[in-house]
């Protein structure tokens, strides 16, 4: 079965820029400084000032750029830009794909904007770039060397893969920067490994995230969390580092626990029969932070798991690993 449905070999990010980068990258010499003057002859390095002396140098040739000794960029960092499609197959995970074209995960995340790597379906297909790396939305203020620099990449390859001819480019515009990488943030988000679970032993969920048949009130609300049910007393953990900021007791949640971590994200225990954590403390994923308990409105022994991501909810399912 063919993998591969079609090739388009468009340059798909292909900027055109008015002058050259090349002068950007390496600037031609205006003045000579010889480095073998002797004592007669010495420059007067008082009077050197900018305004009155000007070092450049470098080849101004265009790019790619070339050494001296004539040596050459590795074969195939100088490919074009295009990209493949490839049919998802049974088994398929982003990773292995990522592998057989010998290219990142962060590049196909990129590339297709996947939010979970985890709901990729058999049949989808998937760009596949030529080249590793990931796409960029320009901001205002940004500039081909600040993104460069921000991502740690070559500026020259940058430049070659997008068709840029100089160090400005319009807010709003998507480049492909060649061999930048997603922070690892963003990947664990988006392959579901960021939170590890609050119960480190046996639980079933007795009450997933989203609408549900309220058992408190004849009608259909909608859950916040996951409900965790396992015995009584079963130590919690913190599903990822960070600072405790609240405890105390809440009608619903009963005894409770909130962690604020990176990135804008906040957990909340709920139910605990004891609360073992106090604001303020710093805890890891080992730290014991209450006991699984039946506090507040409650049917048994469970936890209440929810996820904040900036103040907002989400479901924890998709986060954890």
């Amino acid at each position: 079965m063919a993998l591969i449905n079609r090739v388009t070999r468009s340059r798909f990010f292909h900027l055109a820029m008015a002058t050259g980068i090349a002068a950007l990258l390496s600037l031609s010499c205006t003045q000579d400084l010889s480095l073998e003057a002797g004592p007669a002859d010495a420059p007067d390095l008082a009077s050197i000032t900018p305004g009155n002396i000007v070092g450049m140098g470098g080849s101004s040739a265009g790019l790619p750029s070339e050494r001296p000794d004539g040596e050459t960029a590795p074969a195939g960092d100088e490919r074009e830009l295009y990209y493949t499609v490839y049919t998802v197959q049974k088994g398929d995970m982003v990773g292995k794909i990522a592998d057989r074209f010998g290219i990142s995960q962060d590049a196909i995340i990129s590339l297709n904007r996947l939010k979970n790597t985890r709901t990729i379906q058999i049949g989808q297909l998937l760009k596949i770039p030529s080249i590793d790396g990931i796409i960029y939305t320009v901001k205002e203020g940004d500039t081909p060397a600040s993104i460069a620099d921000k991502y740690r990449v070559s500026l020259e390859k940058v430049a070659m893969a997008n068709g840029i001819t100089d160090n400005a480019i319009p807010a709003g515009s998507m480049v492909f920067l060649p061999d930048a990488k997603l922070d690892w943030v963003t990947i664990q988000e988006i392959n579901g490994d960021l939170f590890h679970k609050p119960l480190h032993g046996s639980y079933y969920i007795s009450s997933r995230y989203g609408w549900r048949a309220n058992p408190f009130v004849n009608a259909r609300t909608f859950h916040n969390g996951i409900d965790m049910a396992t015995a009584m007393g079963t130590p919690i953990y913190a599903a990822l580092e960070g600072t405790v900021s609240a405890t105390g007791y809440d009608v619903t949640y009963g005894n409770y626990v909130i962690i604020t971590h990176h990135s804008g994200y906040q957990t909340l225990y709920g139910h605990m029969s004891k609360i073992l954590a106090s604001k303020g403390k710093r805890v890891t994923t080992a730290t014991k932070i209450g006991l699984v308990g039946n506090t507040g409105q409650s049917t048994g022994p469970h936890v209440h798991f929810t996820v904040y991501k900036n103040r907002a909810t989400i479901n924890p399912s998709t986060l954890w690993n």
